[in-house]
């Protein structure tokens, strides 16, 4: 899984390796397995271009250094950006819509937060995670124990300077997500990559979202006959009768 791409190495045409990787299941019909055959190649070429779109995304020249943005811990004290990294010089960071004017945290914000918590020990091993709140810290960890997250850490930001600068908050005031990843140089830290766009970039019919989706939750919907859908999105709250114990 890991990148060990060789930029000079030739790729055979996404057909080839579709027609030589297709292994058809059990009672196939000749149109599924024309269809399955044309439909991976597109996943080949799609996989590709992610590929490219990584290489692109490592090759950016630094970006602009970061004010002395400064949040409160689970400890209660005062850090800054800097302070988050660890032994690592890259930080991953989440602003989630959780500000003290929500009784509840935004729920696809909640899901995707919920989605890093599992992982967050294997990519601590490569690079430091926060997740950042307007709300107090023992509010977004009640949260946390309330859907049995174990492996992240919170903080709070102080003030809405770090909300405003990149996008967490927009000129009408209302409260947005920042996806950010930061590089430590020396006593410097410096945007590398965040999460742009929004519905000016939006295809017609499609919510904003990041290509590739980093949210599992969508990414398995798209893998099935009915899709995202049109008029769903998860909630903080499930009736017990839609546990997955039930069959449902």
């Amino acid at each position: 899984m890991t990148d060990h791409a060789n930029p000079d190495q030739p790729l055979a045409p996404a057909m080839e390796l579709a027609i030589k990787g297709r292994k058809p299941f059990p009672h196939d019909s000749d149109d599924y397995h024309r269809a399955r055959t044309a439909l991976l190649a597109e996943e080949i070429e799609l996989r590709r271009q992610i590929q490219r779109v990584a290489a692109l995304r490592r090759a950016l020249p630094p970006g602009g250094a970061a004010r002395d943005y400064r949040f409160l811990g689970e400890d209660g004290r005062e850090v800054g950006l800097i302070d988050m990294f660890g032994r690592h010089d890259t930080l991953f960071t989440y602003y989630w819509m959780y500000g003290p004017q929500r009784e509840r945290p935004c729920p696809m914000c909640t899901s995707f937060v919920g989605s890093l918590d599992i992982p967050a020990r294997d990519i601590e091993q490569r690079i430091a995670m926060a997740i950042i709140g307007s709300s107090p810290v023992a509010r977004q960890q009640a949260v946390a124990l309330e859907r049995g997250w174990r492996n992240l850490h919170f903080y709070q930001s102080i003030g809405d300077d770090f909300a405003h600068d990149y996008g967490g908050i927009d000129a009408d005031g209302d409260e947005g997500a920042i996806v950010s990843v930061w590089q430590r140089r020396g006593d410097t830290v410096n945007l590398f990559w965040a999460a742009e766009g929004g519905f000016d970039t939006a295809d017609p019919g499609f919510d904003p979202h990041l290509a590739p989706d980093p949210t599992p939750l969508w990414t398995i919907l798209d893998w099935t006959p009915g899709g995202r859908g049109t008029d769903w999105y998860p909630s903080l709250d499930y009736p017990e009768t839609e546990s997955p114990g039930n069959g449902r």
